[in-house]
């Protein structure tokens, strides 16, 4: 059965548009999951998980301590206007409560990191192959992300902890500390690599049900070239 010419002509300037659309939307996935990896290097290295909290520093009494604490680092506020900081990522050893929680945070890193790398692929597979890939390693670097914020609570039971946060800190419970932005930064990277992940599916499906075989690669193409 012969196609009209009008048919075809209308099919060849939807698939156009879809390939356009799909391409500015997997820019700014691409985009996304960049900034996203920038964003979980700095949740790693900053030593600003937890810290003392301002009621603490309000009350009757002066405080023992202040300061913030990380994954590898904790920062003591001196006289000088640089906090006093113990520990480092240079060392590539975490504070012993806290090894577990680097570990997982450090396989996110990688997983998103490796997704990123994986843009390359589209000048040699298919779009909805790369995308699909992608996806997955977002997933794991979200799945990995939610189990380093799950556990960085029951580890606060350490004499870190304690000697920043007073003796009633315990597993849940920071005593006199409170968390701080490093930590709410995670929580919503857990989100954002959701998205993200949601999306590459999003945009696999579609390149496999709309696009015939044989305009993948020009697809593919037009997104290495964006």
């Amino acid at each position: 059965m012969s196609v009209s010419p009008g048919f075809a002509d209308l099919s060849r300037l939807y698939q156009t548009e879809f390939v356009r659309s799909a391409r500015a939307v997997g820019v700014l996935w691409a985009v996304c999951m960049l900034c996203f990896a920038i964003i979980q290097v700095v949740v790693l290295v900053q030593p600003s998980w937890i810290g003392t909290s301002e009621i603490r520093q309000q009350g009757s009494g002066p405080p023992l301590i202040s300061g913030t604490l990380g994954l590898f680092e904790v920062c003591v506020d001196s006289d000088w206007p640089v906090p006093d900081c113990r520990g480092g990522l240079s060392s590539l050893s975490p504070l012993p409560s806290f090894q577990s929680v680097a570990v997982l945070v450090g396989v996110s890193l990688w997983a998103m990191w490796t997704s990123v790398l994986c843009l390359c692929l589209f000048r040699f597979c298919s779009a909805a192959t790369v995308y699909k890939i992608c996806a997955w390693l977002q997933l794991t670097a979200g799945f990995c992300l939610a189990l380093a914020c799950l556990l960085f609570p029951d580890s606060w039971e350490s004499p870190e902890m304690r000697a920043l946060c007073g003796d009633s800190v315990g597993s849940f419970s920071p005593g006199n500390c409170s968390v701080h932005w490093a930590y709410i930064l995670a929580i919503l990277g857990i989100l954002d690599a959701g998205i993200l992940a949601t999306l590459a599916f999003v945009l696999a499906n579609r390149q496999d049900a709309l696009l015939p075989p044989d305009t993948k690669d020009v697809t593919a193409g037009l997104l290495m070239s964006a």
